[in-house]
């Protein structure tokens, strides 16, 4: 089936690996740890006290006092890498048809932090109901995408989209879907999430989730490694310009690379945990191949979900193998929350903007903390432990997937005019 060819045209990024997208990809690839102690709240008494924090991240920085104020943290990061991605794209309400410039963006959880903040602050009062006026627009999931369409005076299609960990990864495909169909010349994607606070860290930590390495939180997140005992929670936010073809050309914009195709499935399994032979893992990299009219041996490097987890890793990698046969031993395999930490519902979208740069510059980032061989997995698989590797990667496939049987997948590849 024909359809509409799908390009990037800008992106923004904000990751514990720096407040930009450059500064993100040089320390990606030179096997930065973005993990340190908690600074956001005293996490002394919790199993977990260190994540992948924002650096140096100041609201007030990009943000007027007062507008951030009225934004929970998770969508001051949304508005902040939707203006990087604007300026790289060099678009404004003034030169695009605003009527059809959509904003699909997504979020795990939205505003924790908020809700917990007003929960809490309740509960210390005489139970007399005194709630911010902005509790309810600071937390809810969807206010991101509305706040970044109210910013840049976007009135196309605007909505949140919403699978746990596949969120970005899954908006990134209904935008997609949103321009071959006819329906926005340009959508704004991506994904947010900032829940480094006591609910979120406890949370997981009741879950058995995340990794209790306290004493090593640069080496905890170690996907793949025999010794891996949970993720590292991580913050961030991504955003993608994406454009028709032809309406890229038209504006003479800078064409970055191409949407090739994306697919979803469910595994219809278990609330938290994957299906131990991977198959709805499988189902969802057959079926973006399939959208993006290709085959497996077209792929040269997958950025895995990857989250370190004893089951999750295996199952991927089953999945994987399944897929690609005997062309799996051809791949570069990696997973960048090695350095990032997992970022939730962001972590589709930073993690496509990784491969997004691997195909731009024919590098892989590594899998930083491998240690010790697993000997579940096979060893003749590359999975680029710790050190970055040059190759030709003219096309790049990204997996997320999220509690609830979520999966998403997201093909990116080189621009062919």
């Amino acid at each position: 089936m024909s359809h509409k060819r799908v390009v990037v045209t800008g992106i923004g990024a904000l990751s514990a690996l720096g407040n930009t997208v450059a500064d993100t990809w040089q320390n990606m690839i030179n096997g930065v740890s973005g993990a340190g102690p908690i600074t956001l709240f005293d996490a002394s008494k919790f199993k977990t006290r260190f994540a992948c924090e924002l650096k140096n991240f100041d609201p007030q920085d990009y943000l007027d006092r007062k507008e951030a104020r009225k934004l929970d943290r998770y969508c001051q990061l949304a508005l902040v890498v939707s203006d990087q991605a604007m300026a790289d794209a060099g678009l404004n309400k003034d030169n695009i048809d605003v009527d059809r410039a959509g904003v699909i963006f997504a979020s795990g959880i939205g505003g924790l932090i908020t809700f917990q903040e007003e929960v809490i602050n309740f509960a210390k009062g005489d139970g007399t109901p005194r709630f911010n006026p902005f509790f309810i627009p600071k937390m809810i999931l969807d206010i991101a995408a509305g706040q970044i369409s109210m910013r840049h005076g976007l009135r196309g299609p605007n909505f949140a989209v919403t699978s746990a960990c596949a969120s970005s990864t899954n908006a990134i495909g209904v935008a997609v879907d949103l321009i071959r169909a006819g329906k926005a010349d340009v959508v704004l994607t991506g994904g947010s999430e900032a829940v480094i606070s006591e609910a979120g860290v406890g949370g997981f930590n009741s879950m058995k989730a995340l990794s209790e390495r306290n004493d090593s939180p640069e080496t905890a997140s170690r996907p793949y490694d025999k010794d891996r005992d949970g993720f590292v929670m991580g913050e961030g936010a991504g955003a993608l310009i994406l454009e028709s073809l032809e309406h890229a050309q038209a504006r003479g914009a800078r064409i970055i690379c191409e949407i090739a195709g994306s697919g979803a499935s469910a595994d219809a399994h278990h609330i938290t945990a994957p299906h131990p032979e991977g198959l709805g893992a499988k189902h969802v990299m057959l079926a973006a191949l399939a959208d993006a009219g290709m085959q497996p041996e077209e792929i040269h490097y997958i950025n895995t979900h990857g989250t370190s987890t004893p089951i999750g890793d295996g199952a991927e990698v089953k999945a994987i193998q399944a897929v690609f046969g005997e062309h799996a031993y051809k791949l570069n395999i990696s997973s960048t929350k090695s350095m990032t930490g997992h970022c939730l519902g962001a972590a589709g979208v930073i993690e496509t903007i990784a491969c997004i740069q691997a195909v731009l510059h024919n590098i892989v980032p590594p899998t930083i903390n491998h240690f010790t061989d697993d000997p579940e997995l096979d060893p003749n698989l590359n999975f680029t432990f710790n050190k970055a590797q040059k190759r030709t990667v003219d096309a790049a496939l990204s997996n997320t997937f999220g509690f609830g049987g979520h999966n998403a997948c997201v093909i990116v590849k080189k621009f062919v005019p």
